[in-house]
C-alpha cells in the first residue's frame, strides 16, 4: 500500500510540475488570445516561479505542525482552485492570479511530497522513494510540455488546466481515503526554524544546490538555440531531442534515488556532479560530431536529475526534525539558482554572441558545486565526530 501511495504522490508531482512548465509551450497562443505581447505572456512563468520560491518557506513554516495528509490534501485542493481560475481567465490579470495560486500550492506540495514519501518507506528505501517523486517532476519535463501543446491544439490552452484540475481531483480523493496520518515537523516558530541553517553541513549543502542549479540553467535555458544554431538541428529533430533528454532525465532521477540508498547520499551527489562537469566540458570539443554531442547531453541530463534525490535525502538526514522547512528553503535556493543561471547565460550571449561555450560555463559552475559538496561532507564528518556533551 505504501509503495502505491508513493506512486500516487509522484503522479501529483507530475501534475504540479506540468503546471510550471506547460505555459512555455503555449505562450504564443496565450499571448494572442489575451491580446498581450509575447514578453508579457512570458512573465506568467516568472509569476509562478516567484510565488513558488518566496511563498513556500513561509507556508511550510505555518503548516509545520499539521499532519502531512492535511497539508498534501490542502495543497492539491488549492492547486485545483488555481487551475479553475486559469480556465476562467479571460484577461491577463486573472491568469497572473492563477499562476500565483498554482505556484504557491505547487511549492508546498513539492516539499511535503518529498518528506512524506521518505516517511512512508523503510530507511533503506528513502532514496528510492525520493527518486520516484523526482521521477514525477522529470516526467513532467519530458511529457508535460508536448502533452500540453497537443491538448491546446485540440481544445485550446484553457483545456490544459481543466485536465490538470480534473486529474488532481482524483489524486485528492485517493490521498484523503488512503494516506495515513504522518506527523509534521517538530513544533517551532518560523524564527526558530531558521536556526537549522546554523548547521554548517546544511548551509554548505544549500550552496551545492545553488551552484548545481546555476550550472543546469546556464545551458538548459539555451538548449534549443544550442541544438539549432550549433548542431544545426531542424525543428522536427529539436522536438525529438528534447523528448529524449526528458526521458534520460527521468531515468537519472531513478538512478539517483537508488544510488543514494546503495552508496549514500554524499557519494551520489559527488558522483553526479563529476559526471555533469565532465560531460559538459567535452560538448564544445565535439560539435563537429553531433551524435557524440547528443550522447554527452543525454548523460548530462541524467546527471542533472541524479543530483536532486540525493540532495533531498542528504537534507532529510541532516535535519530529520525540520526536514520540511529545510526542503522548502532548498526549493527557494533552486529557483534562485535557475534565475542566476539563466541570467548568466543571457549575459554570455550578449557578450560573445554565441551559445557555443555555454557548456563550459555550466561545467565551471558544476565544479564550484563539487567544491561545495566536498566542504559540506567534510563539515558533516567533523560535526558527527564531535563527542556528545555529558
Amino acid at each position: 500500500m505504501n509503495k502505491f501511495l508513493v506512486y500516487v504522490i509522484a503522479l501529483g508531482a507530475f501534475l504540479v510540475g506540468a503546471a510550471e512548465l506547460v505555459v512555455s509551450g503555449v505562450v504564443s497562443a496565450i499571448a494572442g488570445d489575451l491580446g498581450v505581447s509575447l514578453a508579457l505572456a512570458g512573465q506568467l512563468v516568472t509569476a509562478f516561479s516567484l510565488s513558488f520560491a518566496i511563498g513556500t518557506p513561509f507556508l511550510i513554516a505555518l503548516t509545520s505542525r499539521w499532519t502531512r495528509k492535511k497539508v498534501l490534501a490542502g495543497a492539491i485542493a488549492v492547486y485545483i482552485i488555481g487551475s479553475l481560475v486559469a480556465v476562467a481567465s479571460f484577461n491577463y490579470e486573472t491568469l497572473i492570479v492563477s499562476r500565483i495560486i498554482l505556484g504557491a500550492s505547487a511549492g508546498v506540495y513539492t516539499v511535503v511530497a518529498i518528506s512524506s514519501a521518505a516517511k512512508l518507506v523503510s530507511p533503506n528505501r528513502i532514496g528510492a522513494a525520493i527518486g520516484t517523486i523526482a521521477f514525477g517532476f522529470s516526467a513532467a519535463m519530458a511529457l508535460g510540455v508536448p502533452l500540453g501543446v497537443a491538448i491546446a491544439d485540440w481544445w485550446g490552452w484553457r483545456a490544459i488546466f481543466l485536465v490538470l484540475g480534473a486529474l488532481s481531483l482524483v489524486i485528492l480523493f485517493i490521498l484523503l481515503r488512503l494516506l495515513p496520518q504522518i506527523e509534521g515537523d517538530a513544533q517551532a516558530s518560523f524564527r526558530s526554524q531558521l536556526t537549522v541553517l546554523r548547521n554548517p553541513a546544511i548551509s554548505s549543502g544549500l550552496l551545492i544546490s545553488l551552484m548545481a542549479c546555476v550550472s543546469n540553467a546556464v545551458l538548459l535555458t539555451y538548449i534549443a538555440p544550442f541544438l539549432t544554431d550549433i548542431l544545426h538541428m531542424n525543428n522536427v529533430a529539436l522536438g525529438g531531442i528534447m523528448l529524449m533528454l526528458g526521458v534520460f532525465g527521468a531515468l537519472g532521477s531513478r538512478i539517483g534515488g537508488y544510488g543514494a540508498d546503495k552508496w549514500g547520499a554524499g557519494q551520489m551527489i559527488v558522483g553526479s556532479l563529476v559526471l555533469t562537469a565532465l560531460t559538459l566540458a567535452f560538448v564544445p570539443v565535439f560539435t563537429m560530431a553531433p551524435i557524440v554531442v547528443l550522447v554527452l547531453l543525454a548523460l548530462w541530463m541524467s546527471s542533472v536529475f541524479m543530483t536532486a534525490p540525493a540532495l533531498n535525502m542528504y537534507f532529510i538526514q541532516q535535519s530529520p526534525r525540520s526536514s520540511n522547512f529545510v526542503l522548502s528553503i532548498n526549493l527557494s535556493i533552486i529557483h534562485l539558482g535557475i534565475s542566476l543561471g539563466a541570467g548568466a547565460g543571457g549575459a554570455a550571449v550578449n557578450a560573445i554572441d554565441t551559445v557555443l561555450y555555454h557548456p563550459w560555463f555550466a561545467s565551471g559552475a558544476a565544479l564550484l558545486g563539487l567544491a561545495a559538496a566536498a566542504l559540506s561532507l567534510s563539515l558533516r564528518r567533523k560535526r558527527s565526530s564531535r563527542p556528545v556533551a555529558q
